[in-house]
């Protein structure tokens, strides 16, 4: 059975090599696999001239990612990655690999801590803590690179799990433009920088205030209430706003 592949490959009439990165990165396909990587790399060096490279992915696995990512830069014609949704979480370091990064007027970015499940003792927990600490250095590299930002800074912006709209993007140096140039970049309205754990938090402390006297009776029937039901809660007003 053929491996599903999480990239595609379009003919432009330009003569501009198209490569799509629709969906999960390394979705079933990359993990343990070492045909996979060599696959995409056969795939990707079996041409000539200059790429465009498609994103609209919540992210993946973080060594596809990065895997992709060398590949790219390593890839001798002009490389543009041009974000029409979402480049999330591990989609975002590969969109660090265009020599132009060019996002569509409602596309957003989104960069985050690595995150891993682990299973153990004590001293395996504690390995988990420091692969994670690895790996997320490894990805600031990618993002200092491109943007020029202090790595304290950068750091900063991934531990709040940050989303980026595609002016703030900008502004920060992650993208260098957007995908419809008639569509002015300083139209003087600010970035948005939405920085989802501080908001969520913030709105759980809210959920603990005491309410408004006209609250009373409201407050009363949340006052029995556990905490885990309001997490729950949480989490999905968190994917409404």
């Amino acid at each position: 059975m053929a491996a599903k592949k999480f990239w595609n490959w379009k003919n432009e009439d330009s003569g501009i090599r198209r490569l799509e990165l629709y969906g999960t990165i390394g979705s079933e396909t990359w993990f343990d696999d070492d045909i996979t990587p060599a696959m995409f790399k056969q795939e990707l060096m079996s041409g000539d001239g200059d790429i465009e490279v498609y994103i609209n992915s919540p992210g993946g696995d973080c060594i596809a990612a990065s895997q992709i990512y060398t590949m790219l830069m390593d890839y001798k014609g002009k490389v543009t990655v041009k974000i029409d949704g979402l480049a999330a979480s591990a989609a975002s370091v590969i969109a660090m690999a265009g020599t132009e990064v060019l996002m569509s007027p409602t596309a957003m970015m989104m960069i985050h801590d690595p995150m891993t499940a682990a299973f153990g003792n004590e001293g395996d927990m504690q390995k988990a803590i420091e692969m994670l600490s690895e790996v997320k250095e490894s990805i600031i590299n990618a993002y200092e690179i491109k943007t020029g930002l202090q790595r304290a800074k950068i750091s900063k912006l991934m531990e709040q799990e940050t989303w980026l709209n595609a002016k703030k993007a900008i502004e920060l140096g992650f993208a260098d433009g957007m995908i419809e140039s008639s569509v002015p970049v300083n139209t003087g309205v600010d970035g948005l920088l939405f920085s989802s754990k501080v908001a969520a938090a913030q709105l759980f402390n809210k959920m603990g205030l005491k309410q408004a006297p006209a609250d009373a009776q409201k407050s009363e029937a949340n006052a029995g209430r556990k905490v885990s039901d309001l997490k729950r809660e949480l989490e999905v007003m968190k994917h409404l706003i």
